[in-house]
Formats: structure tokens, sequence, C-alpha cells
């Protein structure tokens, strides 16, 4: 943590460094000199390395650049210092700082959609006053436009499912807040139709929790409970043991004031456990219907879409050795390497066992079949939709060779041409023989 915030804030505000994009060790290697000359025309540059240097912690570094704040109240890097510190308020928590320097960023870039929700949550917590939720409300109904424009412009072309989920959690998240912005403003009605809209979009247990605390405010204590029991049940990774022990006893308290007990209670919570597993259910299911390959980790899994249009799901070629070629139009070696390729795969034309796939890499795939053509590459390609990531690809060309058992068996980031043909037809025989 400590090395990202330092790094982060030395790429803005150090640009005197000779050496280009300087690291956190920048400070680390000038820090003998600029003791030296403590006291005798130290820059301000030279002061605010030697005070990271010396911090040893997230905090250490908030005190660092607080002290260097108030001891250059016009600095030229002040922007940059309270943009880090206000990062730095969000690593550790600091719902003061997150308000205090996060307000003041926000007023220079106001479209900081990480901002806009953090500082929205931290103004409605601990019970704020009306002014502290008029700003809160205001932050998140930017935060919620911000969303609607990412929205606006549209999935990318590969991990729609991923990008839906973001967005739709993000909408989630920026209702949610409005939807408390506006209790504490005295609008229940407003809030509770806030808090519908929020799990409608995305069934969280924050949702749930905070549509059951507007409907216990508004009396309508039945409907409180099952909303209740809802935030207690729904499976989601956020819902920690203390906000699910808390629901516990707001769920288990209102149901004894309404029935005299907590008798019939394990069954209402059974009941909210089915519909929101259902629901958790209904939604995996349509994002899987934007990309077929959503939170897959095997890559026998996959399935690509080809350039032609057809589809190939990789676990019909299980039981043979695959070779995948990792390429993109714009890549000079991957062009170099092909006819390389083609000379393998002639060695191999007898040997249905062996297939070779042409997996391109593009973010962008317009030109993709004109490529293709142009160049005259005859073999099916098809899109990495997801693949090169779970690969683990970081560079291309890459060869993957997956083995008769589903298993890698070889990989080849980038090639030599003088011994490529030869390395992969050596490794697929090895597989072969396997």
């Amino acid at each position: 943590m400590r090395v990202r915030l330092v790094s982060s804030l030395l790429i803005a505000a150090a640009a005197a460094c000779p050496c280009g994009s300087p690291t956190a060790a920048a400070p680390l290697q000038a820090t003998s000199q600029s003791r030296d000359r403590k006291g005798a025309g130290q820059s301000e540059k030279e002061a605010l390395d030697e005070a990271l240097s010396e911090a040893g912690s997230t905090p250490d570094i908030i005190q660092a650049l607080e002290t260097h704040l108030a001891k250059y109240p016009k600095s030229e890097r002040r922007a940059d210092i309270e943009r880090a510190l206000a990062k730095a308020a969000m690593d550790t928590g600091d719902e003061r700082r997150i308000i205090l320097y996060g307000e003041r960023v926000l007023k220079a870039q106001p479209d900081d959609l990480q901002l806009l929700e953090r500082v929205a949550r931290a103004l409605l917590a601990n019970e704020p006053d009306k002014a502290a939720s008029e700003r809160a409300l205001d932050y998140a109904k930017r935060y919620e436009a911000g969303i609607r424009e990412v929205e606006k412009d549209g999935a990318p072309s590969r991990g729609r499912a991923g990008w839906r989920e973001e967005v739709d959690r993000g909408l989630g998240r920026a209702l949610v807040l409005q939807c408390r912005a506006e209790g504490e403003l005295g609008s229940t009605a407003e809030a509770i139709e806030l808090a519908r809209r929020s799990y409608a979009i995305y069934p969280d247990a924050e949702a749930a929790r905070e549509l059951g605390r507007q409907l216990e405010k508004a009396g309508k204590y039945e409907e409180a409970v099952e909303r209740y029991a809802d935030a207690f049940s729904i499976p989601d990774e956020r819902n920690k043991d203390t906000d699910r022990a808390a629901d516990r006893a707001r769920m288990g308290g209102l149901y004894r004031k309404l029935k005299g007990s907590e008798a019939g209670l394990g069954d209402l919570i059974l009941a909210a456990y089915d519909r929101t597993a259902a629901q958790v259910a209904e939604r995996k299911l349509r994002l899987k219907q934007l990309d077929p390959n959503a939170g897959l980790t095997n890559p026998m899994d996959f399935t690509l879409s080809g350039v032609a249009g057809d589809k190939l799901a990789l676990a019909s070629l299980k039981g043979k050795v695959v070779v995948m070629d990792f390429w993109a139009t714009w890549c000079g070696p991957c062009r170099r390497q092909h006819p390389l390729y083609e000379k393998v795969m002639a060695k191999f034309e007898s040997r249905p066992e062996v297939v070779f796939l042409s997996v391109n890499t593009d973010e962008d795939r317009s030109g993709v079949a004109g490529f293709l053509k142009e160049n005259g590459w005859d073999q099916p390609a098809y899109y990495e939709d997801g693949l090169s990531s779970t690969l683990r690809i970081s560079s291309i060309p890459t060869t993957i060779l997956i083995d008769k058992r589903g298993e890698i068996a070889s990989r080849m980031n980038g090639y030599d041409p003088a011994r490529f043909v030869d390395l992969l037809t050596e490794r697929i025989q090895q597989a072969l023989a396997q």
C-alpha cells in the first residue's frame, strides 16, 4: 500500500526527477543527500522526498503529507498531494479525511466516480446532520449520472458480463446512497422507492438492509422484517459478519415486537434464503447470456466466438492436443511468425488429434476479418473472449499447448525464428506421446 501511494504521488509531483517516471525508490536514493542539505536551502521537492522516504506506513505518509502542506501552504503540488491524501484516507477507511480531502479534489475533478461514492458514503456515516446529508445526496446523484454515462457508452467487445456487473453494482450503490440521504432528510417515501430500485438493479445485502430500515421508519414492520431477512440470508461476499449480526438483531427484535416471540422466524429466514438464492441465480444466468465465459477458470470450459460468426466450445477438443496462437492485427512479430506456424501445421495435417487454434486478441475487432482476408490467413480464427486473461497472456505472440488431459503442457512467449518450427514440433510430439 505504501509503495503504491508514494509512487503515485511522486509520479504526479516530482517531475524534476532526471530518470523519467520516478518510483517509490526515488526518495530513498536521495535521502542522504537531502539530509545533508537540511536547513540549507532545501527545495520543496527535496523536503517532500525526504518526508516520504522516512514514512513507514500509510498513517505515517498521511502525517508527512499534511506536515508538508502546513509548511508549504502555497505548494504548486497541493492538488496532487491532496489527491494522494484522499486516496490514502480511502485505503485506511479514515472517514474524516475522505470528506476533507475528497471534497477538495472533487471541486477540481467533479467526475471522479470513486471519490463521489466514497465521499457520499463517509458523509452519511455516524448520524449526519442536514448539511452533510444534502451534500451526500448531491454526490450520490452525480455518482449515478457518471455511471449512466458509462452505461451509455456501451459494453466493450469483450468482458461484457464483467462490465454489466460493475455498472449494475455502481448504479445499485448510487441509489442506495441516495436512499440513505433522503431518509436522513426525512423523505421516507422517496427513500423507500430508491431502495426498491437499487435492489431491483443489483440485489445485494446493502440494498435489502437499507430498504428494511426505511420500511421500519414508515411503520411497515411486516415487510421490514422480510427485507432484514433478505439482507441476513443473501449470498454476498461484501456482507460482513458484523453486518449480518446486526441484521439478525434487527430482524429478531422487530419480529418479537410483532409476534411476541421468535416462533416461526426460522421459516421466514428459510423463505428469504430461497428467495434471494433464486434472485442471485437469475442474475448469474443473465450475465452468462451476455458472456458464456463469465466466472470460468478452466480454459477448456471456454466457448470462443469465431471471426466468421461460429462458436467453438473448447470442451469439444478434450482428448486432443491443442495449439493456441495468440496474436493481434497490429503485432508485427505475429505476422512474421505466421508462416512458421503454417510449416508446423503442415507436419501434422494428417493427425486429427492435433488442433491448431488462431486466437485474436484485438480490442477493436472491426478490422480483424479484413486483415485475415488481406493477408491470406485461411485458417479459421477465433476471438479470445476472456481466455487470454485466464491463461495470463501478458505479451504476444504467445503459443499455448494444451495436452490430451486438457492441461497446459507448454507456453512459448515470443519466438526464435531459427528454432520455432523445431521447438514447437518437438513439444507437440511429446504431448502426443503422453
